[in-house]
This record gives structure tokens, C-alpha cells and sequence, in this order.
């Protein structure tokens, strides 16, 4: 019998996931190796069952054998629900009771990236344990092999079902367009807007993992730009986008303007808050990415909600989320987690359907709702290069001298900074040898102002003075 040993690409163990470029960074036995330890971790946490989805990349349908044959060397039996959306994989462990599940997916990335998000019991697997995924590898600190098993399961009957079980728009009919992407979501999408009332439109709803009518971003504009015209042409109420896998989701109102992460969850926070409130549980924690605008913290206050700032990442959002009883979360790139009614997890579909049950009671448009929030004049994310060993170097240092000058500074994930204008964030990138930042002021001068600040201190620490051209924005 041979002595299992394996070492990974050094760039694809992320915080978040593990993912690289195929036939590169990223092996096929990469993928049975990641089996064969993760398999081991859940064994030896006493589990039985472990769950497997694949989304629509060329490259997925190679990857996924190589994972299962990998956790059934470790004795478990494994669940193989397909090619579907990552929520989908996500809810296959409540749904068919596994002990840990392992999504093949390159999520948003470019169409020869893949890889792989996992799911320990029923909470998020990250940091660290992704590490020693690498040690494990390495060190060939495995379980035993044993005889395992697999069998085919198709969950989009259940899910779809539990899903729509949560839609609360009544009778009205709402006309849709719904864009994902040529993702892994696109079957299900069609499933979900054939079941819902009102006329939906799809676009890009067949699987294509060459993405050949735009990147599945729903973050970045030009992205939207199709789902845009459409929303317009159509006369629509609203469009709804999602990422590659569908975990992250974009929102276009009537009159064809983008809502960024923060303004849905606004829209979303106050019908939850208010949901709660009516059955006698007021004042519930929804908690936003650092990157959010101080419009949504507010109008959350305003709701009755306790408004929590916390760090970006799906995995820390998630883990914050079940460590407060938080009913909502969200982030600036789209992942938004329900847990009131719903399982805590990043679902795009099932909170398109939340969505739609808002809009469906509304007396108004949504382009009305959108208008009446506060403007604020702000950047989008901004990403400067640093080097790795530098980038977290360079926000302590930024830090210290803000501490130095009596600054009113957060600090729960990098630097952000409020002053009299607005506020401007500093943070490292926990996936790329970048730093992220952002600005956001009520006026224009006010904007100049705080960028200003900001590249003074990426000068002070040796970085190039940043070119903020053509990158504001009102919303």
C-alpha cells in the first residue's frame, strides 16, 4: 500500500478557499489529495457522510471524481449532487444530514481557475483549517485508507421547494429579468422563475463555464451592462444578477441603476427588522462588511436593528453571524446570508426570492425606495499593489501614525477612518497581494479631501501616490 504525500501549488491554499489555474497552479490530484485530508479531518470528527457539488467549468467535471475518490479513501460515503449553484452544496448538508460537503468552483475568476470551498458540519471551513489542509498533505497526517461508497442525489426538487416556501409577495405579478451568467446557477434560476408568479425573463441561462457573454461578476458595472438594457427594454420592476456559482448576487432597479451590496441590504434589513419586530423580537444585529457605506449602519439604527461592523469574508461574516444570532449579513461584493427563516449560509437565489417578496409588497418602485436613501458621494473599491510580505506592514504602520495624530479610527479590519468629511478604509486583501480601499464623503470637495489623506499615507510608507481618476461614484 502506498504512503499517501502530496504538496500543493504554494499560491492556491487561500483564506477563504483553495483555487488556482489549472493545468498551472491547480492538478487533478490536487483535488483527490484535498479529498483525502479533508475526508480525514471529518473522520476523525466522527463523521459518516460528506456531500459533493461541482459548478459549470470545463475543468469541473475532471475535478470532481478525483475529490470523491479521495474522501471515500478516508471510509465516507458521498453524497454527489452534481453540477449546481454553491448554496445549493451548502444546503445539501442540512438537507441530506452530511458532516462535511466540498464545492468544486472557481466562483467569479476567470474561466481556467477552479477550486474548492468546503463546508466542516455546518459551519464554514477557513483560515487555518485550509493551512492544514497543506500540512496534512505534506506530512501525509491521513486517515487510514478504507472502503468508501457513492451515490447520485438530485436536491434541486427540494430545494427549489424550501425556497419558494419563503417567497411572501402575494398575488402580485412582477416582471423579472434574471441573468446567471452561464453559471452554475442557471438551471436553477429557470426552475425558480418558471414557480414564481409574474413574467421572468432569463438571460445566459444555459451552463457555459466559457462565460462567453460577460464575466459572471455581478459586482463590476460592465457586467450589468446587458441586464441593464434588458431591465429597460422590458419595462421590468427589477433585474437580478448572479456570480459564477451563485452565491453572490446583483440587483438592477426599473429604471436600470445598480444597488450596491450596502443599499440592498438596507432594503432587506428594514423588512426583516420590521418581520421581527411584528412577532415580538425587536431590535436583531445585522451585521456589514467594512467596506459598506455609513448610510446602511444608519438606516439600520433607524429600523431598530443593531447595526455590527465587522470584518469582509463570507466564512468571518458567517462565523459572526452564528456567534451574535445576527438574522442578516451582508457585503459590499454581494454575498448576502439570511438566517432569519433561512440556514445562514451566502445564497443568491434564495435571497433574490426574499427580494422579490419585498418589492411584490411595495407600494412604490424600487427605484423609488433606492432614490429615497441618503446620497453620498464615495469611490468603489480601490486596489493598490503591495507586496505580500509588506501589505499587512503597510496598514500597521498607517495605523500607528493615525494613532500618533488622534485620528478617530476603526480598527476591526484594517484602518477606517472618520473625519468631519466622511470616512476612508485602508486593508489588507487576504487572497491577493493587494491593498483595498475605499472613500465615501457627502460632497464632492469633501471626497477630494479624504483621498487626499489616504494617499499621503501610502506615500509616508513607500507606496506610489495613487491615481483616483475617473473612479467616483454616487450612490
Amino acid at each position: 500500500m502506498s504512503v499517501f504525500h502530496h504538496s500543493f501549488n504554494g499560491t492556491v491554499l487561500r483564506e477563504y478557499d483553495i483555487r488556482g489555474i489549472v493545468g498551472k497552479t491547480l492538478q487533478p490530484e490536487d483535488a483527490f489529495a484535498i479529498g483525502r485530508c479533508f475526508g480525514s479531518i471529518v473522520v476523525r470528527g466522527g463523521g459518516r457522510k460528506a456531500a459533493v457539488g461541482y459548478d459549470g467549468r470545463l475543468s469541473s467535471p475532471d475535478l470532481e471524481p478525483q475529490l470523491v475518490a479521495g474522501l471515500r479513501a478516508c471510509g465516507l460515503e458521498v453524497i454527489r449532487i452534481g453540477l449546481v449553484a454553491t448554496p445549493m452544496l451548502y444546503f445539501a448538508t442540512y438537507d441530506q444530514a452530511a458532516d462535511g460537503a466540498v464545492m468544486v468552483t472557481g466562483s467569479h475568476n476567470p474561466p481556467d481557475y477552479n477550486g474548492f470551498k468546503m463546508m466542516l458540519g455546518k459551519k464554514p471551513f477557513f483560515g487555518a483549517q485550509i493551512q492544514e489542509i497543506g500540512r496534512m498533505a505534506r506530512e501525509g497526517d491521513v486517515v487510514p485508507v478504507a472502503e468508501g461508497s457513492d451515490r447520485h442525489v438530485d436536491i434541486s426538487e427540494s430545494y427549489a421547494a424550501r425556497v419558494l416556501r419563503d417567497y411572501d409577495g402575494g398575488e402580485r405579478r412582477l416582471k423579472v429579468v434574471w441573468d446567471p451568467g452561464n453559471g452554475s446557477g442557471a438551471e436553477i434560476t429557470k426552475v425558480l422563475a418558471r414557480r414564481l408568479p409574474g413574467e421572468h425573463l432569463v438571460l445566459n441561462g444555459d451552463v457555459d463555464g466559457t462565460f462567453p457573454n460577460h464575466h459572471p461578476d455581478p459586482t463590476v458595472a460592465k457586467n450589468l451592462q446587458q441586464i441593464i438594457a434588458a431591465v429597460r427594454h422590458e419595462k421590468a420592476d427589477l433585474g437580478i444578477a448572479f456570480d459564477g456559482d451563485a452565491d453572490r448576487i446583483g440587483v438592477v432597479d426599473d429604471e436600470g441603476h445598480i444597488l450596491f451590496g450596502d443599499q440592498l441590504l438596507v432594503i432587506l434589513a428594514r423588512d426583516v427588522l420590521a418581520q421581527q419586530a411584528a412577532a415580538g423580537k425587536p431590535g436583531g444585529t445585522i451585521i456589514a462588511d467594512v467596506k459598506a457605506s455609513q448610510v446602511l449602519f444608519d438606516e439600520i439604527a433607524k429600523a431598530g436593528g443593531q447595526p455590527l461592523m465587522w470584518k469582509t469574508g463570507h466564512s468571518l461574516i458567517k462565523a459572526k453571524m452564528a456567534e451574535t444570532g445576527s438574522p442578516l449579513a451582508g457585503e459590499m461584493s454581494g454575498h448576502v446570508f439570511f438566517a432569519d427563516k433561512w440556514y445562514g449560509f451566502d445564497d443568491a437565489p434564495y435571497s433574490a426570492v426574499r427580494l422579490l417578496g419585498i418589492v411584490a409588497r411595495m407600494e412604490g418602485k424600487l427605484s423609488t425606495v433606492r432614490a429615497a436613501l441618503p446620497q453620498v458621494i464615495n469611490t468603489p473599491e480601490l486596489r493598490f499593489d503591495c507586496p505580500e510580505e509588506r501589505k499587512f506592514e503597510v496598514v500597521q504602520e498607517v495605523k500607528a501614525r493615525l494613532a500618533a495624530a488622534g485620528a478617530k479610527v476603526q480598527d476591526v479590519d484594517g484602518v477606517r477612518v472618520l473625519t468631519a468629511d466622511g470616512w476612508w478604509l485602508l486593508r489588507a486583501s487576504n487572497t491577493q497581494a493587494v491593498l483595498v480601499a475605499r472613500c465615501e464623503a457627502r460632497d464632492t470637495a469633501g471626497l477630494g479631501r479624504l483621498q487626499a489623506d489616504l494617499a499621503a499615507q501610502l506615500v509616508a510608507s513607500g507606496l506610489a501616490v495613487p491615481d483616483f481618476s475617473g473612479e467616483n461614484s454616487g450612490h
